[in-house]
């Protein structure tokens, strides 16, 4: 199994389309660009801020493709999300992710026909995790758009046993308690990126070494900061760090947070495009009054 760790910041990146909504493969090089000169050095492609669920398995492969040749070409690792609804077509995305020397896989569990047990979830990741044996294998749990609340704890207990590349979990999980037993497993072996921005301060206070989120494209300065704080034990620059992030996820929740991103993306010169049905848009007034409230924390200043 190739080395691989989610230590410092890997943002989860956005699905380019263009404005028909079809996907626009040509942006992905901006994308690393726009990464690389903010002292990034790992992405997650085709997460839930990469709308997975809105895209083909055809898109899928694609766009894994295409990040496969543009981001070690900008110094980035490249994680491919490949849970769906069929474990094949998920099987089939983590193959393709070895084929191209990816980073690491990760899945969520199937959400429509949904696993009844831990043991079952368990036989669904050990059967993607197959089709890429080389490859690390991360279960993505996040309960509130799966439905599923096992504890991972007992998860990782389970699937070490069965899934020789298992190496830890894409923590989208709001139980910090579960998250440091499950940091607290033999001796540390799981890696476990934190994946719930509003929470990062108080993940990294039960161990979190990295993390796995949606703003830290537009906005990875805080986050970094409130890394460096952290470690130097100046809790108020890390409180004032995350309070910055927090202002500017409510400013872009209430927009529709997924094509509010995207149109900041934009804006900020990396054209990822619309966000796709069901997710919607926001209208130009909206926009237009996120940004002001943007300029008005002081966005601009220190965003990066």
């Amino acid at each position: 199994m190739t080395p691989f760790k989610f230590h410092g910041l890997c943002p989860a990146t956005h699905t380019p389309f263009n404005a028909a909504g079809d996907l626009e493969l040509t942006v992905v090089e901006k994308q690393a660009k726009h990464l690389q000169a903010r002292k990034i050095d790992k992405v997650f492609v085709c997460g839930t801020t990469g709308e997975s669920a809105s895209l083909q398995a055809n898109e899928r492969a694609a766009l894994v493709e295409r990040w496969a040749s543009v981001g070690p070409a900008w110094g980035i690792q490249v994680v491919a999300h490949v849970g769906t609804n069929s474990l094949a077509d998920a099987k089939s995305l983590a193959a393709l992710a070895q084929t191209h020397r990816l980073a690491a896989v990760s899945m969520i569990a199937p959400t429509y026909f949904k696993p009844k047990s831990v043991a079952e979830l368990v036989d669904c990741c050990a059967e993607v995790a197959s089709g890429a044996p080389a490859l690390p294998f991360y279960y993505y749990d996040i309960p509130p758009l799966t439905g599923l609340h096992f504890a991972c704890d007992e998860f990782l207990q389970l699937a070490a046993k069965k899934i020789p590349n298992l190496a830890g979990v894409k923590y989208s999980n709001p139980d910090l308690g579960t998250y440091l037993l499950c940091k607290r497993l033999e001796n540390g072996r799981f890696d476990l990126p934190w994946g719930i921005d509003e929470y990062y301060l108080a993940a990294l206070a039960m161990g979190a070494q990295g993390g796995v989120g949606s703003t830290y494209n537009f906005v990875p300065g805080p986050l970094q900061r409130m890394i460096a704080a952290y470690a130097k034990h100046d809790h108020a620059t890390a409180q004032l760090e995350q309070a910055r992030l927090m202002q500017v996820i409510r400013i872009v929740a209430q927009r529709g947070y997924l094509g509010a991103a995207k149109a900041l993306m934009t804006h900020l010169g990396v054209p990822v495009g619309p966000a796709r049905l069901p997710n919607t848009n926001p209208s130009p007034e909206k926009f237009h009054s996120m940004i002001s409230e943007l300029e008005a924390i002081g966005f601009f200043q220190w965003k990066d």
